[in-house]
C-alpha cells in the first residue's frame, strides 16, 4: 500500500493508521486521507482552498506554454528528449542539470545502501526507454528519495528506473503536468499530493530530498529546509535542483517584477497568488547554512558555451544579472540536530 514510505498526518506527524489499501486515517482526530486515481491525497481540506487560487493560475500558465502530451513516450524520454520540441530550449538546461544530480550525488550514494532487489532490476529492465546507463547492476544500491515538486513525474521515473523507491510530492494532481502523468511510466513510484512545508512522512526515513525546480516557490527557505531535515536521515542530503539564483538580489527582485509583468500582459494575473521568496543569492545560501546547520556544496552544470554568454553578454549591455542554476547539495553539519 504505502510502503516503503511511512506516511502521517501532515500536520501532527502521527504515524497514519491503515483503514484499508486506498483509507489512511490519523489517530489523533480520525481525519481520513485516500489514495484518488493512484494519488495519496495527504493534504488537509483547508490547505487543498488555501492553494486553489495558485493551482488554477499556474495550471493556465503551463496549457499556454503547451506542457504534456497524450503519447506516454513524450514523458519518459524527459528530460533529455522533448519530443513536443515545444520547450525543448528548457528541457536542455533540466537534463544538465539531472546529468550533474546523477553523477555528482545519486551514484556515489548508491554504494551505500542495500543492493537492489532482483524483481526490482527486472521491473526496470521491462521499460523500452530504459537506456543501458541506468540500468541497475548488480552492486547497485537502493535508495529512498523524495522528488519535491515533482510536476508530471520526470524526476521520479528516472530515479526509480533505477531501482531506488521514490516518493513524487507536488500540489498538482492534473493528468497532462501534474502528479496524474504517473500512469505513463513503466518504472513506479509513489505519487503524493502534499505541501513540502508539511510532508506527510514520519521522521528520518529518506535518504535524499530532491527540491526539483521548486525550492524558490518557498514562502520561508529556513521552514522549508527544516521540514526536509526532519524526513532525512541523519547521514542524508538535500539537494536543490533549478532553482534560479543571483550574485545580486537586486537581480533577483527585477526578475520577479518582470515576470510578474509578463504573466498580467499575457494572462491578466501577476501569478502572485502564494507569496515566495521567489529566488537566491549565494549571500542568502550562507545565512541558511548558519541558521539551519546546513553546509553545501556547489557544482554548476556544463550548460554550453552559449549559456555562459548570457552573463557577458548582460555586463557589456548593462541588463541585470540573468539567473544562474546550481545544483546546492546540503550536508548536515557535524554534530548539528538537523
Amino acid at each position: 500500500m504505502n510502503a516503503p514510505f511511512e506516511l502521517a498526518c501532515p500536520i501532527c506527524k502521527s504515524p497514519l493508521e491503515t483503514i484499508s489499501t486506498r483509507e489512511l486515517r490519523c489517530p489523533s482526530d480520525a481525519t481520513t486521507f485516500c489514495q484518488i486515481d493512484g494519488i495519496w491525497r495527504l493534504m488537509r481540506p483547508e490547505r487543498v482552498a488555501y492553494y486553489e487560487r495558485f493551482v488554477k493560475e499556474y495550471e493556465t500558465i503551463r496549457r499556454a506554454e503547451g506542457r504534456g502530451s497524450r503519447d506516454s513516450a513524450y514523458y519518459r524520454a524527459l528530460p533529455l528528449v522533448d519530443l513536443t520540441g515545444r520547450m525543448a530550449s528548457a528541457w536542455r538546461i533540466r537534463a544538465a542539470s539531472f546529468r550533474a544530480l546523477i553523477t555528482n550525488l545519486i551514484t556515489p550514494l548508491e554504494s551505500n545502501h542495500p543492493v537492489i532487489s532482483s524483481t526490482a532490476r527486472n521491473l526496470a529492465a521491462k521499460d523500452q526507454d530504459f537506456s543501458a546507463a541506468a540500468l541497475p547492476r548488480n552492486d547497485k544500491r537502493s535508495l529512498k528519495l523524495l522528488d519535491l515538486g515533482a510536476g508530471n513525474g520526470w524526476l521520479s521515473h528516472q530515479l526509480a528506473k533505477r531501482g531506488h523507491a521514490v516518493g513524487a510530492v507536488d500540489l498538482l494532481t492534473n493528468p497532462a503536468d501534474g502528479l496524474g502523468a504517473h500512469v505513463h511510466y513503466a518504472a513506479r513510484f509513489t505519487p503524493i499530493q502534499a505541501e513540502f512545508d508539511h510532508l506527510p512522512l514520519t521522521e528520518h526515513q529518506v535518504d535524499v530530498a530532491i527540491f526539483n525546480s521548486a525550492f524558490h516557490y518557498s514562502a520561508d527557505y529556513a521552514t522549508s529546509l527544516a521540514e526536509a531535515w526532519r524526513v532525512v536521515k541523519p547521514s542524508g542530503r538535500i539537494a536543490i535542483l533549478d532553482s534560479p539564483v543571483y550574485s545580486n538580489a537586486a537581480s533577483g527582485k527585477q526578475m520577479l517584477r518582470e515576470r510578474q509583468g509578463q504573466f498580467e500582459r499575457a494572462y491578466g494575473f501577476p501569478s502572485d497568488a502564494i507569496a515566495s521568496e521567489g529566488f537566491l543569492t549565494f549571500e542568502r545560501l550562507d545565512a541558511l547554512a548558519a541558521s539551519t546547520q546546513t553546509e553545501w556544496r556547489l557544482i554548476r552544470p556544463a550548460y554550453g558555451w552559449r549559456w555562459t554568454m548570457r552573463q557577458w553578454l548582460a555586463r557589456v549591455r548593462a541588463r541585470r544579472e540573468p539567473a544562474q542554476f546550481v545544483l546546492i547539495i546540503g550536508a548536515r553539519v557535524a554534530g548539528g540536530s538537523g
